[in-house]
C-alpha cells in the first residue's frame, strides 16, 4: 500500500464520519469529540502528514512563503471531499472563500502555533465564508477538507 493508500484510509474515517452533515459549529465540536487532537486516530494523521512533508510527497509547491499541495482529489470514496495540506510558519496565505465551506485540522509543530486564533485540533467554516488563513506563534500544517475541492481565491 503506499504512503498515499493509506493516507486516504486515515481520512476515509474523518470523511465517513462527517456524511452528509452540515459544516457547522455543531460538526465542529462532533469532530473533536469524536477525533480528538491527541486521540489515536487523529495523531496517525498528523504523523503521516509530518512525514508526507519530509519525504516530499506533502507540501511540494511554494508561494507567498507557504507550502502546500492537494493531496487528494475529490473523490467519492472520501464522500466528496478533497484533501489539501500546508505547511505555515508566522504568516498570513491568500485570502479565499469557501463555497461549499472547509473543514480544518490543525497540527501545530510549534507547540504555541496557532491557525485563525485555535490551536491543535478541528475547525469547521461553513459554506460561502472567507478568510486570510493565518499561523501565528510558530509553525503548524493545516490539512484542508473541502467540498467538491471548492475554494475560490479572492482579493480582499
Amino acid at each position: 500500500m503506499s504512503n498515499i493508500e493509506t493516507f486516504q484510509g486515515l481520512i476515509r474515517q474523518v470523511t465517513d464520519f462527517i456524511g452528509s452533515q452540515s459544516l457547522d459549529k455543531a460538526l465542529q465540536e462532533k469532530l473533536n469529540q469524536q477525533f480528538p487532537y491527541n486521540g489515536e486516530a487523529c495523531q496517525r494523521i498528523v504523523e503521516t502528514c509530518r512525514s508526507g512533508v519530509e519525504e516530499g510527497w506533502m507540501c511540494q509547491y511554494e508561494g507567498g512563503g507557504v507550502r502546500y499541495g492537494r493531496v487528494i482529489k475529490p473523490s467519492a470514496e472520501l464522500h466528496g471531499y478533497s484533501v489539501d495540506v500546508v505547511d505555515m510558519n508566522d504568516l498570513a496565505g491568500p485570502h479565499h472563500r469557501h463555497p461549499n465551506g472547509e473543514i480544518d485540522l490543525i497540527m501545530p509543530i510549534s507547540p504555541e502555533a496557532r491557525f485563525d486564533g485555535q490551536p491543535g485540533g478541528w475547525l469547521v467554516y461553513g459554506p460561502d465564508s472567507a478568510h486570510s488563513p493565518t499561523v501565528t506563534q510558530g509553525r503548524a500544517l493545516v490539512l484542508y477538507l473541502l467540498p467538491e475541492g471548492k475554494i475560490e481565491f479572492t482579493r480582499q
